[in-house]
């Protein structure tokens, strides 16, 4: 009969193999999912600009208007939904009870990639043109539009890119080690707007050359889902942060990043 004391180590033993793989099957995860959001957010910025993709926002087979616009609408109503709901506290007390808790931003990310290349690949061009800049004149747009996309990265870092996109959970997850939030922080463009990412998004968007009717729709549409957005996750960050969020709010412009006076 093998001994208590071997037969603990050895249950242990099996216990911390089982475990390691674990983690390395989520880190595994964690990379894949990643790598969807590096994928898709390239293809965004060719699918925007209109360059460097087979498919963009202004190309592909023109068909009628009505038909398109709804089409369009379905497929921006899905990245808003799936955005909107995984992104809530609600919705991840409840996910959670379900898949690992190092593994559920990542898996938001998974999905809301899925919904951006469903757009991309399905999206009807409405080619009219609305305005064409040429010249000095369409560089300066180019270049604030790209602005925008640097923007957005460089906010995304400011607040911890890799837990914003799930990879700090599964690494950790990877080392055996507890989960610990990144807080509240406020630094870099989060000093001059409450939503730099969103502020990022709207250059990027807006700033065209060629605006056409297709461009124009996809830039309100997403326009207004990102007012819709900020105000609900302002809602989050008031009953997560409280206090400190209230005092942020006073003293921070959402997206304009001019002054804000504040009654001392």
């Amino acid at each position: 009969m093998m001994p208590q004391h071997t037969r603990t180590v050895e249950i242990n033993g099996v216990a911390h193999q089982q475990h390691r793989s674990a983690g390395v099957v989520i880190l595994a995860y964690g990379l894949l999912c990643y790598t969807a959001f590096v994928a898709a957010f390239l293809y965004a910025i060719g699918f925007v600009a209109n360059w460097g993709v087979p498919k963009s926002i202004d190309s592909g087979v023109v068909r009628a208007t009505v038909p398109s616009i709804l089409i369009n609408t379905a497929l921006l109503g899905v990245f808003v939904l799936q955005h909107t709901i995984m992104a809530r506290p609600w919705f991840k007390r409840w996910w959670t009870r379900i898949l690992p808790v190092s593994v559920e931003r990542s898996t938001f990310v998974l999905l809301a990639s899925a919904s951006l290349a469903l757009m991309f690949w399905q999206w009807r061009p409405l080619p009219q043109v609305i305005w064409q800049a040429t010249g000095a004149l369409s560089v300066v747009l180019t270049s604030i539009s790209m602005l925008g996309w640097a923007i957005v990265l460089l906010a995304s870092f400011t607040i911890s890119h890799f837990d914003l996109f799930g990879l700090r959970q599964t690494w950790i997850r990877f080392r055996g080690r507890p989960y610990t939030p990144v807080g509240f922080r406020l630094a870099g463009l989060y000093r001059l707007v409450r939503h730099p990412l969103m502020l990022g998004f709207l250059l990027a968007f807006w700033a065209t050359p060629s605006m056409t009717v297709g461009h124009l729709f996809f830039a309100a549409m997403t326009t207004g889902y990102i007012r819709f957005g900020t105000w609900i996750e302002e809602r989050d960050l008031l009953a997560e942060h409280g206090e400190t969020y209230v005092e942020y709010r006073r003293r921070v412009r959402g997206l304009l990043p001019l002054p804000k006076f504040v009654a001392g």
